[in-house]
């Protein structure tokens, strides 16, 4: 084709059914509902999403008005010991990209007053952001050092159980929704959003007006690896919120920062360097849903940070900003189809739970019910049950695990409830102290089981169990006689199914005592009942519960075989 017909060919329009048509033709039979995504906020995700899919027009609008100005603060939180090396750290890191002051009270520091004087010099040149304190941290004293006349240039948000701030800092907002907590515990953003909403609904009602509360209130989400989802969670709270203030009178209702951090349910201990990659793709989804506020956790928070691993954090972020330069636009993903649905859609459910919220009474009389915690109980069970039967992947946790030694210590690092990896942990802590001696047991020819065994080995390799492989063998009494010499604990038969049912009787039957002995794959109740009645410990198969198969492997090794317990 010449450049001349290349740049006057044209193609006909096709709508959404066409497409339909032809990708029902190349899934050769298969339903065309294979091709739809359930989540746990019981959206469908579809295959393609194109214009006439969307109606609801107004919402970039709302959105766009919402965010009020395109870019967000890069808020890195120092990990020190006491006041002076929170100064240090602090000065440091702004030098270096950072753009606020970040302190998390869960962790109280001893602060001396020279510390405090410096840090009253810089709350009224950079944000500051206070979360998880009370009335007695030590660090609130620093607000009365700064001089009347200075505290309107203090900005920021803080929250102090119990507690309020010294007169004159108007521009520090006090009043929060803090969704964090939930989120660990099991929350979708459906759960998130309409908690969000009814818990400022709740607070709301103690102000004259929506104005005077609104210009108090700010909210905190975490941001999960579920990426578009979590873009189009933040891009809801500003629509739910705009609804929120109308409902209470308002014609044009202000802005509100929306603050957000990296999840840690998603973080684990095992193979930490993924975290990096999650909070890269945690911290990317805030800033394309239009975050106002954003800390980075270090891959290794939870075992204890590093100077390199708190630069690794900051600079995910600085990335972001200066080489992307989306901090010069406004609502990024606005325009997608796919990402206005899944917003529309997360508004209309969340609105819902809202209502329902209300309807018991408001936020605290449903919390105080039970409902919450039976909601997000069951979210927390659903998200476990997918990361161990795999349908959840947490790399180089459940799958894709590196064998390498761990740090599973917590003593430098911080505890996080939720954490999806825990059960992993604990099971690799137990291998980590003492082995089985295991061995991939193949039988037949290379290209029919080095699937399969290498499925065998990538799925005992997340409970901290190495294996080796065996002799390839062509009958059962070849591979009795190599394992009566090699003082073996634990092995798996690995073959096709076809050789598995020829050799297994035999094996079972001349082993030595006290090896336990796995098969790969699944197999009929009859076959798999009379191998488990002459001695098989059992199976390993794709799907399967991979937390409940090593605990047995653990128990039926050296602890009690009827433990059901990690």
């Amino acid at each position: 084709m010449t450049i001349h017909k290349m740049k006057s060919t044209s193609f006909e329009d096709v709508d959404y059914l066409e497409w339909k048509e032809v990708a029902v033709k190349s899934l050769r039979g298969k339903p065309f509902e294979e091709l739809i995504t359930k989540t746990p906020e019981g959206i469908d995700l579809q295959p393609i999403y194109v214009e006439e899919q969307f109606h609801n027009t107004n919402t970039i609008a709302t959105i766009r008005e919402a965010k009020h100005q395109p870019g967000w603060i890069v808020a890195q939180q120092p990990y020190a010991t006491d006041g002076q090396s929170f100064i240090t750290e602090l000065t440091r890191s702004i030098e270096r990209g950072n753009e606020a002051i970040v302190y998390d009270g869960a962790h109280q520091l001893e602060w001396d007053e020279k510390s405090l004087e410096n840090l009253a010099k810089l709350i009224t040149s950079y944000p500051i952001f206070i979360t998880n304190t009370n009335q007695n941290d030590q660090l609130l004293k620093v607000f009365d050092l700064v001089a009347m006349e200075d505290r309107s240039k203090a900005r920021g948000a803080v929250e102090i159980s119990g507690g309020i701030l010294p007169e004159g800092y108007s521009n520090v907002r006090t009043i929060s929704a803090d969704i964090r907590i939930a989120h660990l515990n099991g929350a979708d953003a459906v759960t998130e959003l309409a908690l969000a909403i009814a818990e400022g609904a709740e607070k709301a009602v103690h102000y004259q007006t929506f104005r005077e509360f609104n210009d108090q209130f700010f909210v905190r989400f975490a941001v999960d690896t579920h990426f578009f989802m979590e873009i189009a969670k933040i891009r809801a709270f500003r629509v739910l919120w705009n609804a929120l203030g109308k409902s209470f009178g308002e014609t044009k209702v202000a802005h509100i920062p929306i603050l957000t951090e990296t999840s840690l349910r998603t973080y684990s201990k095992l193979d930490p360097y993924v975290n990096l990659l999650r909070a890269g793709n945690e911290a990317f989804s805030a800033v394309l849903g239009g975050a106002d506020v954003i800390t980075v956790h270090p891959h290794d928070v939870l075992t204890g940070v590093t100077p390199a691993s708190v630069r690794y954090a900051r600079n995910v972020q600085l990335v972001i900003k200066n080489e992307t330069l989306v901090d010069k636009v406004l609502d990024p993903s606005g325009g997608s189809y796919f990402i206005d649905t899944l917003t529309d859609e997360l508004v209309e459910k969340a609105w819902d739970l809202f209502v329902e919220i209300d309807a018991t009474g408001g936020y605290q009389a449903y919390v105080n019910s039970g409902e919450l915690d039976q909601r997000l109980k069951a979210g927390r069970i659903a998200r476990a049950e997918e990361v161990a039967n795999g349908e959840k992947s947490l790399i180089g946790t459940n799958i894709y695990a590196d064998l390498a030694t761990s740090n599973l210590n917590v003593d430098d690092g911080i505890e996080a409830e939720g954490r999806l990896a825990e059960p992993f942990e604990l099971i690799r802590s137990y291998f980590q102290e003492e082995q089985p001696k295991t061995v991939i047991v193949p039988f037949g020819e290379l290209k029919d089981i080095k699937p399969r065994a290498d499925f065998v080995s990538g799925f005992l390799a997340t409970g901290g169990i190495h294996s080796a492989w065996s002799p390839r063998f062509k009958n059962a009494q070849e591979a009795i006689e190599w394992i009566k010499n090699e003082k073996l604990d634990y092995i798996v038969v690995c073959a096709k199914p076809e050789l598995t049912k020829e050799v297994m009787t035999d094996l079972l039957q001349g082993l030595p005592d006290g090896i336990l002995i796995d098969v790969a794959g699944k197999y009929e109740a009859e076959v798999s009942g009379k191998w488990l009645v002459n001695g098989l410990t059992g199976f390993i198969f794709s799907g399967q519960d991979k937390i409940a198969k090593l605990t047995e492997i653990k128990n039926s090794w050296k602890g009690d075989p009827n433990d059901e317990k990690a």
